[in-house]
């Protein structure tokens, strides 16, 4: 994937969208301004039982552009600064629920629909996910991630209101029998962090934590990239 991001890279061109810096997709300055703001960040109104869901920052500026950048436009090194945030949001949730560093950790990415993963040539939330993976492990965490979940074909969710986003993903979302086997097999006693791009409604993350409990999967909270400004508390 190096080479090929190198040269996507080039072909898509790449300025960082925070200050304008050619030739890098996002500069030092702007990478470690984005760090530090990770909070909790409940949607309102929240599903009913949402675990505690965790964005490293708001869905909006710099931060957005990054999602869009690697999700849409094929800018394969953006995985890499989006793996640090959402390691950022997995480690706030950790803290925030006392959960000690070292206790097995399992991320399990919201899947893509296939005729996105097709559309787009690859799965963009399990890549940063797997980012975000060894950058926890750099922190001492014991961390795997598993594509414990798959997802049956819904409407796109873009024009649709919070109910609405909950009627459309009801019941969507299945455990891999295979992906269970082996959370079985390798990592016992682990608590499971579903990890996304953005939080809106909660709807997405409500889903999976159904999915998963039904099958007797501990889960302990949801961290993603960013939410919605709406969705972020109002405190400071």
């Amino acid at each position: 994937m190096g080479v090929l991001s190198a040269l996507m890279d080039l072909v898509t061109g790449s300025a960082c969208p925070g200050c304008g810096q050619p030739g890098t997709l996002l500069c030092d300055g702007c990478a470690a301004a984005l760090t530090g703001h990770a909070r909790e960040s409940l949607p309102t109104p929240s599903p009913p039982g949402l675990v505690r869901p965790w964005a490293a920052g708001e869905y909006d500026g710099v931060l957005r552009t990054l999602v869009l950048g690697h999700k849409e436009r094929q800018q394969f090194s953006l995985r890499r600064p989006l793996g640090g945030l959402l390691a950022g949001a997995v480690t706030g949730l950790t803290e925030a629920t006392r959960v000690a560093v070292g206790t097995p950790l399992v991320l399990a990415p919201v899947p893509s629909q296939r005729a996105s993963v097709r559309a787009r040539g690859h799965d963009p939330t399990l890549l940063f996910t797997k980012e975000a993976a060894r950058e926890l492990g750099r922190l001492g965490h014991r961390v795997r991630v598993v594509p414990l979940l798959r997802v049956a074909r819904v409407r796109d969710q873009a024009e649709l209101d919070a109910a609405g986003r909950m009627d459309n993903l009801s019941g969507s979302m299945s455990v891999r029998s295979r992906g269970l086997a082996r959370l079985a097999e390798s990592t016992a006693r682990a608590w499971v962090i579903v990890c996304d791009d953005v939080l809106t409604t909660g709807a997405t993350a409500a889903e999976a934590q159904r999915a998963l409990r039904a099958c007797g999967v501990g889960v302990l909270g949801a961290a993603t990239i960013a939410a919605t400004r709406k969705r972020l508390p109002t405190g400071p």
